[in-house]
């Protein structure tokens, strides 16, 4: 064997090693899409990735699955407790019962679950005996003007169930499940013989700050929208509008110097909520310049749909001939699972297929659900 002089054969060796390294990364990386998350507060983004991953049938560890039931049981407890912190600011009395105990500082003091251990039994009773209280109600029935958790129904209707020794979140619990995202989360999904690489990242006010250093080589973003939050506060800011927020982000990545030739995906999320929400809470008291029929589910989804797509139109320049930008629309709702697996296999499909690497021009689609 050569050996150049001055160099040993163990540094050769190396040498190669790390060449053999640096080649294998590249490859990997020439087959790897990355794609960011983005969203604002409330607008389903950790449950669109557990949804993702039960799509593609990724099981969650056993240490995973007890996470997440400690994360039911803190649900639990800090959504009821948000509902006692609000009623003073939403003018409700506390009824008797409430006044009478100390249910709030019990709530402020519950105890961490420790793996394997059952929900505190106590507290059961606490929860149940709270969530049937009147004032409690009538809280909850305000929560848009408090953004109160939107998934107290659902886990406060299951308590005997999650409060069963023997108690382990299904795939549902895990998706309703309310967790913060702060930092930045990655998630690989193989799709073919490509790697889709989706970039969650802390989207309240005070994340934003730390999104600036992923946004080289982005294949596309695929930016999420609660329909649901056209009457919601932001959980950060009480005099801030959800759906207003949403679309100051969206203008904002519109514009961006990093986001002029990227594609974008417009994902309208909680559906089955907002088409609750418009019969008792008409959007026109939230965005006056709304039309079309008012508890009208198709008016109102494309109203805002019309909104969103002015915005993007807006911050495209002239067209330059050949040149284009995409703007896709998808609809979907995180109960009906099959429908929510079209829609996402149709992003796939065109992530996968497309990294349209030059736009301008706004092309509109729109999946129904």
């Amino acid at each position: 064997m050569l050996v150049k002089r001055g160099v040993s054969p163990i540094d050769l060796a190396k040498h190669k090693e790390a060449e053999k390294i640096m080649k294998e990364a590249q490859e990997h990386r020439a087959r790897q899409v990355k794609v960011l998350l983005l969203g604002s507060g409330d607008s389903g983004k950790s449950s669109f990735l557990q949804q993702m991953r039960i799509i593609h049938n990724i099981p969650w560890t056993s240490q995973e699955t007890e996470t997440y039931r400690h994360l039911v049981f803190e649900n639990l407890v800090s959504g009821m407790k948000s509902v006692l912190d609000v009623m003073e600011g939403l003018g409700i009395t506390p009824s008797a019962d409430i006044q009478a105990n100390s249910w709030l500082q019990l709530l402020e003091d519950a105890p961490v679950v420790k793996d394997g251990d059952p929900f505190p039994a106590d507290y059961f009773y606490i929860l149940k005996k709270l969530w049937a209280d009147s004032s409690v109600q009538q809280a909850i029935s305000r929560g848009n003007e408090a953004a109160l958790p939107e998934n107290l129904s659902y886990f406060f209707g299951s308590l005997e169930r999650l409060f069963q020794p023997d108690y382990s979140p299904s795939s549902q619990d895990i998706v309703m499940t309310r967790m913060r995202t702060t930092g930045i989360i990655e998630t690989p999904f193989q799709i073919n013989n490509l790697e889709l690489l989706i970039v969650d990242i802390g989207c309240q006010k005070s994340e934003r700050r730390k999104w600036i250093h992923c946004f080289q080589d982005v294949a596309s973003i695929l930016f999420l929208v609660s329909l649901a939050g056209y009457d919601q506060c932001l959980a950060e800011d009480k005099n801030a509008n959800q759906m207003q927020d949403a679309m100051a982000i969206w203008d904002s990545l519109c514009h961006s110097q990093w986001f002029k030739k990227t594609a974008m995906i417009l994902f309208f999320t909680k559906v089955e909520l907002f088409k609750e929400r418009i019969m008792y809470s008409p959007i026109k008291n939230f965005f006056p310049d709304s039309e079309g029929p008012e508890r009208d589910y198709i008016a109102g989804r494309d109203y805002f749909k019309k909104r969103f797509s002015r915005l993007a139109v807006k911050s495209i320049p002239t067209p330059q001939p050949g040149e284009r930008r995409e703007v896709y629309f998808h609809c979907a709702t995180e109960i009906d699972l099959s429908g929510l697996k079209v829609v996402i296999r149709a992003v796939e499909e065109y992530i996968s297929l497309s990294f349209l690497p030059t736009c301008t021009h706004v092309m509109l689609r729109l999946f129904d659900l």
